[in-house]
């Protein structure tokens, strides 16, 4: 199995926390057999920032907004595994 790590690097100042963890929760149940280590990285300046093997793949700041826990796990599935399939996150 190649390594797949994820860091998702939250805002302390803006209390994130919470958010940062249970996206994590959510992606390490989904590709439980997939994803080396999710990472939970503290933060400053509002940054909620979503990397796949040191390449972002989601900014709060880029986007304007927060990532829907779907879109990104279709991005991990894509760089991971594109045939699986996510049942009702492919919706």
């Amino acid at each position: 199995m190649s390594e797949n790590l994820v860091e998702i690097t939250y805002c302390t100042q803006c209390r994130w926390l919470l958010r940062a963890a249970w996206l994590a929760q959510e992606l390490l149940t989904t590709f439980e057999q997939d994803l080396t280590s999710v990472a939970l990285r503290p933060g400053t300046g509002g940054t909620f920032d979503i990397k796949l093997n040191g390449q972002l793949i989601f900014s709060r700041k880029e986007a304007g907004r927060f990532p829907e826990s779907k879109e990104i796990k279709q991005v991990i599935r894509d760089y991971i595994d594109p045939a699986r399939s996510l049942g009702h996150s492919d919706r």
